[in-house]
């Protein structure tokens, strides 16, 4: 009989593609493991492999459409049954696929799942409403969040004033620019982000003269030695993650009314390219010097760049960490990068006047903007954590082994 392919998990949390080229067509001979189209997400692009050996039968999804994780994308008819189907008949294989009867389907969606029935109860959710995704049509947890999204973004507009939809129509003049997969894979995460986590904030200025000295004096021979441009950003990751040691709740994430302190610290790094901004991760961070740091930050912008990043290098992140300060920013309210906890903002480095013991002096000084899920964090705790980032910043100076 034919088997049903579909969209893979491509990673962790990755829930959605689009397939941007099909490599096979209809009546193409495909070998097990062998890429059959190319899907695009938010963070790579990647190949789906055949799971069989045989020949594409039918492609039910077309270049260019989104789907989900577990969505069937096409059928392929395995070696032994094409025999059955060429020396017979197209009714006799069909005979082969007997279909899911309708008391069965109806059977399978009233099963529901604790975590379904839960929510159902919490937002007086009628399931005879809900669309199952699952096997059989059966309803899942997701398709429960999917149906009240749905419901709450209806009530919104239907709240909206007439002439604020008008307002967003286009008028003479105007230009209409097509979303990206990935521009609209940044929307959907930054929405839910924002929509899921209590965000709160707090800033603190460090005094980072040691450190513009150091780098200044460490630049030009690191270059030469490691073939590597010597910027803050090692220093800034450095700092946050020893910090991290000493206060491992901002290393965590929500789960189920539950904390989950994470065991690794994976730091992803905010990346923009002329399309949109990524975020790469630099695995087990708290195992590099700052010399490594360097190498591997160096690495994976430049592949971000390219377009050449690995799936595995976008997954995993633990705490997010910002340079916005490379654009000439001061001050920032940044959006966590869901579902983590904490995301920190580095600004630029300005010289201002500031008192030091009871003398006016120029110093090179810098905000650092962070926010937090106040779910799992509170200002004390982020504050004793942000002060350790200050002053391990503030230690650094010209003599300073990196």
């Amino acid at each position: 009989m034919a088997v049903n392919i579909s969209m893979p998990q491509l990673g962790e949390s990755i829930s959605e593609g689009v397939i941007s080229k099909w490599l096979k067509k209809p009546g193409d001979w495909v070998e097990k493991y062998e890429p059959i189209c190319e899907v695009e997400t938010d963070k790579v692009n990647a190949e789906v492999p055949s799971t069989i050996s045989g020949k594409i039968m039918e492609i039910l999804v077309k270049e260019g459409t989104k789907i989900a994780v577990g969505q069937i994308i096409c059928r392929i008819l395995t070696e032994e049954d094409e025999s059955v189907v060429q020396n017979d008949s197209h009714e006799s294989f069909m005979i082969n696929q007997r279909p899911t009867t309708s008391s069965e389907a109806v059977s399978m969606r009233s099963r529901y799942s604790p975590a379904v029935t839960r929510l159902a109860q919490e937002h007086q959710i009628d399931l005879n409403q809900v669309k199952g995704t699952g096997k059989r049509g059966r309803i899942t947890r997701k398709d429960v969040l999917q149906y009240l999204s749905n419901q709450q973004a209806t009530a919104t507009i239907l709240e909206q004033e007439p002439v604020s939809q008008l307002e967003r129509m286009p008028t003479s003049g105007d230009q209409e620019i097509p979303l990206s997969h990935v521009r609209r894979a940044i929307a959907d995460r930054m929405v839910k982000s924002k929509k899921e986590i209590p965000h709160a904030w707090i800033m603190m200025e460090a005094d980072v003269t040691g450190l513009v000295e150091l780098r200044n004096q460490e630049k030009k021979s690191f270059q030469e030695k490691e073939g590597v441009p010597l910027t803050f950003m090692p220093f800034f990751i450095k700092a946050v993650v020893d910090a991290i040691k000493e206060f491992p709740y901002v290393n965590a994430v929500w789960s189920n009314d539950k904390v989950v302190l994470k065991k690794e610290i994976n730091i992803s790094i905010a990346v923009g390219t002329e399309e949109a901004l990524y975020v790469p991760v630099i695995h087990d961070a708290d195992s590099f010097s700052i010399r490594g740091l360097a190498k591997k930050v160096y690495q994976l912008a430049k592949k971000t760049r390219s377009g050449s990043l690995e799936l595995s290098e976008t997954q995993g992140g633990t705490f997010t960490v910002n340079n916005t300060g490379s654009f000439g920013s001061i001050a920032s309210k940044p959006i966590i990068n869901y579902p983590q906890a904490v995301i920190l903002s580095f600004e630029s480095i300005v010289k201002r006047p500031v008192v030091v013991d009871q003398m006016i002096g120029i110093r090179d000084m810098i905000n650092l903007c962070l926010s937090l899920d106040h779910r799992i964090l509170d200002g004390v705790m982020v504050g004793k954590f942000l002060r350790r980032v200050k002053q391990t910043l503030e230690s650094f100076n010209p003599q300073t082994v990196i």
